[in-house]
């Protein structure tokens, strides 16, 4: 079978990950011919490390017109992923993008409209779709094992020192990222608890910018969500938490589970909740329930996984793992998340994504983040002081 020719934009820690993946011949029938980063570092590295027959570029619209490529792996920041896709779509190019699908789910929304005008595979690198813990959770729960979900609530701590911010530039910056804890290490998170439990219709949050470091980004959330059949759900997650949780819990009509420690456990009732709220007349009382350890099988492909199913979609019309259409909807909770906190009120689904677009560009002209001050930290940080 032929090899797709793929170029990648971006070759950051994400980007230089997959190009050697992809080089190392771990991505089946696809071929890197293509590179391209605006840090001419980065350029250096990839001829240091790459096949010497790739194509080197600097310049994102000369990648697109000169670059012999079918395909193009975006791993650029945030803000630019929907203007590389449309323009890659334009340009007839099979696009896979990496998380988040952008900062606003305005501009993802024109990426999902320009995808929609190409019969092109477009996909997004979530990567934990492909891990046999939430492919057996979301089986669990699409099944009706578990009955109609009545609660969702998961805690989900990304402990970062200061000098994790002090490193990067663009990083926790409302200009440079759009975001915090939200943007950069929840975006797996938000996609796989809608992917598995359904989008909310209403939205909660409090979060707190610089709470635990020195940034202008929010890194501590504590959200509240409902959903259309009445059940609720929390979401809680910091960057300031040592030591760290990632406990999801969802609780349904026939039982609990507790995903955590990389093991689902299920207490299942024998009967209903509601059958026997209905009907025990017992006083106090609860139904049985019987502890389960469900059983993981399969593997974890993570990221070679995204990238061989969209190869494998490209080739051979295989049903996505990750489309990247559906990027919108954990963005979509993150902007609500974001509004909610930034208006002190409850945001419905679908949001007012103007109103969010706005109320970001407010968090950027008025931003009093002095970079001066990081530059300061990190030199003492690296002891030049």
């Amino acid at each position: 079978m032929r090899e797709i020719k793929i170029g990648i934009i971006g070759i950051g820690n994400m980007g230089s990950s997959h190009a050697k993946s992809i080089v190392k011949d771990r991505v089946k029938n696809a071929k890197l011919t293509a590179v391209c980063d605006i840090d001419s570092a980065r350029i250096k590295w990839a001829k240091n490390n790459l096949d010497s027959e790739i194509e080197y570029f600097t310049n994102p619209q000369r990648f697109y017109q000169e670059a012999d490529i079918e395909a193009v792996l975006i791993a650029t920041p945030h803000y630019d992923h929907p203007p590389l896709a449309v323009k890659a779509f334009k340009n007839d190019l099979h696009v896979l993008i990496e998380k988040p699908a952008g900062v606003y789910t305005k501009a993802v929304r024109e990426m999902n409209e320009a995808a929609q005008k190409t019969d092109k595979v477009f996909g997004i690198m979530y990567n934990q779709r492909t891990r046999a813990i939430y492919q057996k959770l979301k089986e669990l729960i699409d099944s009706g094992e578990l009955g109609e979900i009545k609660r969702t609530n998961w805690i989900i701590d990304w402990y970062r020192p200061q000098s994790y911010y002090n490193n990067g530039g663009w990083r926790a910056t409302w200009e440079g990222e759009g975001g915090g804890v939200l943007l950069n290490q929840d975006p797996h998170q938000l996609d796989l608890w809608q992917w598995i439990c359904g989008m909310p219709k209403k939205v909660r949050a409090f979060a707190e910018n610089g709470k635990y470091h020195n940034i202008e980004v929010e890194d501590d959330v504590t959200a509240y969500v409902e959903y259309e059949n009445g059940a609720t759900g929390v979401f809680v997650t910091s960057t300031g938490i040592a030591p760290e949780t990632n406990r999801l819990e969802i609780s349904g009509n026939k039982g609990k589970i507790i995903v955590e420690n990389n093991e689902i456990h299920f207490k299942r009732l024998r009967t209903p909740e509601r059958e026997f709220n209905h009907d025990f007349k017992g006083g106090f009382g609860s139904p049985e329930c019987w502890e389960c350890k469900i059983p993981l099988a399969g593997d974890n492909p993570e990221h070679l996984g995204i990238l061989n199913n969209w190869i494998d979609a490209i080739l051979n019309g295989a049903e996505l793992i990750a489309p990247g259409e559906e990027g919108i909807k954990g963005l979509t909770i993150s902007n609500a998340m974001h509004l909610s906190a930034w208006t002190d009120d409850w945001v419905e689904l679908p949001l007012d994504e103007n109103l969010f677009k706005d109320k970001l560009d407010e968090k950027i002209d008025n931003s009093t983040f002095v970079k001066e001050n990081i530059e300061a930290e990190t030199m003492e940080v690296e002891g030049t002081f």
